[in-house]
């Protein structure tokens, strides 16, 4: 079955006022709702929601932070989610950044490949129900054992943007989670993660033909990500590292204006996806033909239609 998923909650509703919405979303085609947690709403409680809203819908986090929560905190909540959405919920984790962690949470940025790495291990165990005492890399666990483990534990798949992270998903995980790529960029994680992997992506859409008025309200969003350690190496790697090292160093310098002025439109076209909803569609399609399995939209504001009608345009059955 071929997937298509969509970000919940949408940027202009809040979850109180998503229900009606999030319920249509399978008859309109959708199979997929992801949350993510950054400053905004949690990862777990929108789905939780969702799974009493939407039974058909595969729910997942794309994704929650290794270093915000304790391990057997997070195997709590995933295991509270598997067992709402028996077989439907999927377990995204990722390092995030020092900016989430360290600056709002509190906590360490440390290893972020080997926390990644051990927080699965550990969680591999935890959500089939042993007791789990260990000493990993990155922290050590005494005796820990779910009180109520989920009768069928969750998928769980990674953030991943280079080839370590990517081979780490392909050999232990379920699946690799990445963000901010063109299709023909797709390739070339593909090609790291081998060809059975799932690969799920977020996707930023805005529905509007103005693509001037897109590259200006995108960009601030794009330069707040591509100035991120991870995500500038990233894209180094995909080979955009001289266009985009006069932003970076604009943005480095504390010239926000300047970075802005030096993003080029041309990596807002490859990394948004935007025009009208058919060929929106299209581009979506493009990716998922170069080895996206799981598209998950996330549909912005400052396009031609409110973000709850851009949800239902964009939709795979939509004329």
């Amino acid at each position: 079955m071929k997937r298509w998923g969509i970000t919940i909650p949408f940027f202009d509703l809040t979850m109180a006022e998503s229900k009606d919405l999030v319920a249509e979303l399978p008859d309109l085609g959708y199979t997929d709702a992801w949350s993510a947690e950054v400053g905004g709403n949690d990862g777990f409680v929108p789905l939780a929601l969702a799974s009493d809203w939407a039974p058909g819908l595969r729910l997942g986090t794309a994704i929650i932070p290794v270093s915000t929560r304790g391990p057997a905190l997070l195997a709590m909540s995933a295991a509270t989610l598997a067992d709402l959405a028996p077989e439907r919920f999927v377990l995204g984790i990722g390092a995030s950044s020092p900016v989430i962690v360290e600056r709002w949470n509190a906590g360490e940025f440390v290893k972020p490949y080997a926390r990644t790495r051990d927080t699965l291990r550990f969680l591999r165990k935890a959500l089939a129900g042993e007791k789990v005492t260990e000493k990993y890399e990155t922290f050590e666990v005494a005796g820990f054992r779910l009180e109520r483990a989920p009768r069928t534990p969750p998928k769980i798949v990674l953030a991943a943007l280079r080839p370590r992270m990517l081979h780490l998903a392909a050999e232990e995980a379920d699946g690799a989670i990445t963000n901010w790529l063109s299709p023909q960029d797709v390739r070339t994680v593909r090609a790291e993660l081998g060809q059975e992997t799932e690969l799920i992506a977020r996707l930023f859409v805005c529905v509007s033909e103005d693509a001037d008025r897109v590259r200006a309200a995108a960009k601030r969003m794009l330069a707040a990500y591509l100035t991120v350690p991870a995500y500038a190496a990233f894209h180094e790697w995909l080979g955009r590292g001289e266009l985009l090292r006069p932003m970076q160093e604009a943005w480095a310098a504390g010239d926000r204006q300047a970075a802005l002025k030096a993003l080029p439109d041309e990596v807002v076209d490859d990394l948004v996806v935007h025009g009208d909803a058919a060929t929106c569609r299209a581009r979506i399609r493009e990716y998922v033909g170069n080895g996206l399995t799981t598209p998950v939209l996330a549909p912005i504001p400052g396009g031609d239609v409110p973000v709850l009608q851009a949800v239902r345009e964009l939709a795979p059955t939509a004329p």
